[in-house]
């Protein structure tokens, strides 16, 4: 199979074009001796004589003159196809296919899905949701996977967002019922509702009671329902428990002791340098999520209620 350099190719139209070695030289901005050498590699590599030089000037062999309507060819669709990806750069077209948890799609993404859909007329998206017991690392069918735990895949890039915080909560009629919890490893005498394990902190210590849930969910709007009924103390999202229809209804549990927070990594696959069409969503994103624009937030400040939120959103606007 012949091995065609590129550059070379386009020297060999360069000369043609130009008539002389020298002034293909000036075009292209090189010595003429680089063109010489371009050219003779390129009869080498193509195991024919292109162009016969004498003291009279170039001209081109039968081969050459067949070769060069080639060239030509693939240069210009080498031209088109770099102008076709500098739109899609700039215009991005297609699908962008999202994998998030439940409540990230209705709190968040679906208040705002909109105006990405209004900004970007071109794009579609395909969303689709999982439970919080879900692993969905291993789906590579889709464009974007956001995920609450740390990445541990190597083969995907990543981008973090804001995490959120969270706190300790219970309804009046509980507290009444029930009492406070003095620290928390008076906790597993209550009736809690949640999934997994609870790591509070408070300055530097830490405790992980050992709980067994009256009622198991990783849905915050499950476990914020409950808790209003008097079910029990639950983990809430700061930005959900703050809202101003819950201040009054629900009670703060352990203030002092601290729910580590939630974490949000969007996982996509590819190389250095993003796809047009996922960099544009991951971008519009970042000017919402974390900031006061974030559509979580109702009557709270970013700055109460996620982790190294993005506070400057003037130059966002």
């Amino acid at each position: 199979m012949v091995k065609h350099d590129l550059n070379d190719v386009r020297t060999f139209v360069a000369v043609v074009e130009a008539g002389t070695l020298s002034a293909a030289a000036k075009e292209l901005s090189v010595p003429t001796s680089t063109v010489s050498r371009s050219l003779t590699r390129l009869e080498r590599n193509v195991g024919l004589l292109l162009i016969n030089r004498s003291s009279k000037g170039l001209v081109l062999t039968d081969a050459g003159n067949e070769y060069l309507r080639s060239c030509r060819c693939a240069l210009q669709a080498l031209k088109e196809g770099s102008e076709l990806l500098e739109k899609h750069r700039h215009n991005p077209s297609g699908m962008i296919r999202i994998l998030c948890p439940g409540t990230m799609a209705r709190h968040l993404l679906t208040p705002i899905i909109a105006k990405f859909v209004v900004a970007n007329p071109a794009l579609r998206i395909d969303l689709e949701t999982y439970s919080p017991r879900s692993d969905p690392g291993s789906r590579m069918d889709v464009d974007v996977i956001f995920t609450v735990s740390s990445p541990n895949d190597s083969s995907r890039r990543v981008r973090s967002y804001p995490g959120t915080a969270r706190g300790l909560f219970a309804s009046p009629q509980y507290v009444r019922e029930y009492g406070r919890p003095n620290n928390p490893n008076e906790l597993p005498q209550h009736r809690c509702i949640g999934i997994f394990s609870w790591k509070l902190t408070s300055g530097e210590n830490m405790v992980i009671p050992e709980l067994v849930f009256h009622i198991e969910t990783g849905d915050p709007v499950v476990s914020k329902q409950l808790a209003l009924d008097g079910v029990g103390i639950t983990v809430l999202p700061l930005w959900m428990a703050r809202s101003p229809e819950l201040r009054e209804a629900l009670e703060p549990v352990l203030p002092e002791w601290t729910p580590s927070p939630i974490p949000l990594y969007a996982l996509y696959s590819g190389p250095n340098v993003l796809t047009p069409k996922i960099k544009i969503l991951l971008d519009f994103l970042a000017h919402y999520i974390g900031t006061d624009r974030d559509p979580r937030l109702d009557c709270s400040k970013a700055s109460e209620c996620f982790t190294n939120p993005r506070l400057n959103t003037a130059s966002l606007q």
